[in-house]
Parts: C-alpha cells; sequence; structure tokens
C-alpha cells in the first residue's frame, strides 16, 4: 500500500487515539472526533483506523467483547482485559521466551505476535471476590 494522504479527518482519529489513551475502539474514537469534526462519519473512522494499522502508525490489538481496540503504543507490548469491567491495560513485560520455546519446540519461524491476558483488574477484583 502506498502513502496515504494526511487528511483532516485522518490526522483527527489518530489524535483521538492518542488522546484518549484506552485502548480505544472506533465507536469511541468517533465519538471524541465528531465533537470538532461533526460532519465525519462512522464509515471514514473505520476506513482510516484500518488504514493506519495496516501502516503500522496505530496498532490494532484485537478484539475484546465484540470491538476492535487500537493502541497508539506501536512498539511491542502485551495486554490485560479485565473480564469485569472491559478496560485494556498494557503489560510491558518481555515474553520473547514464549516466541524462542514455540519456535524451537514448534519449528515455526515465528515474524510476529500478540499476546493478551484475561482476568480480573486491581479494581474489579475486590469487587467480585468480596
Amino acid at each position: 500500500m502506498g502513502t496515504l494522504r494526511n487528511t483532516v479527518q485522518r490526522q483527527l482519529i489518530l489524535d483521538a487515539v492518542k488522546e484518549l489513551d484506552v485502548h480505544a475502539t472506533a465507536e469511541q474514537v468517533h465519538g471524541f472526533v465528531v465533537k470538532k469534526h461533526p460532519s465525519i462519519s462512522k464509515a471514514t473512522v473505520y476506513r482510516n483506523l484500518s488504514q493506519m494499522s495496516q501502516t503500522g502508525e496505530i496498532l490494532n490489538i484485537g478484539t475484546f467483547y465484540g470491538c476492535t481496540h487500537y493502541d497508539h503504543r506501536c512498539y511491542k507490548h502485551s495486554h490485560f482485559v479485565c473480564k469485569s469491567c472491559g478496560r485494556v491495560f498494557d503489560v510491558e513485560s518481555d515474553f520473547s521466551d514464549i516466541v524462542s520455546r514455540v519456535a524451537d519446540h514448534e519449528g515455526f519461524d515465528v515474524s510476529n505476535y500478540q499476546l493478551s491476558f484475561e482476568g480480573l483488574c486491581w479494581e474489579c477484583k475486590p469487587q467480585v471476590n468480596a
């Protein structure tokens, strides 16, 4: 894919992903951007998020509870999804040993991976275990 034009809408969408800083969904991005640019459509937001994730400007970190989430932090890191509140958190630990084990044990040539964990965050755990 060639270089994409940096339109006003595209820049607003990228800024929204960064400013929201919550591993935003397309719906959250649209809700944020429409306040500054009322005529922007959901289709424009979805299309631009998809294109930006394909070019590596943002990360598509996966679909959790029916919504795809995007991250502006494009370095290698993992995520934790709280199954109670649905928030997505960054996990900064290095799991490269898992990649090595998969490659060594299975004989695969691993070029990329995404790792996510699911459970209860520190805020929800006391409420569920009470």
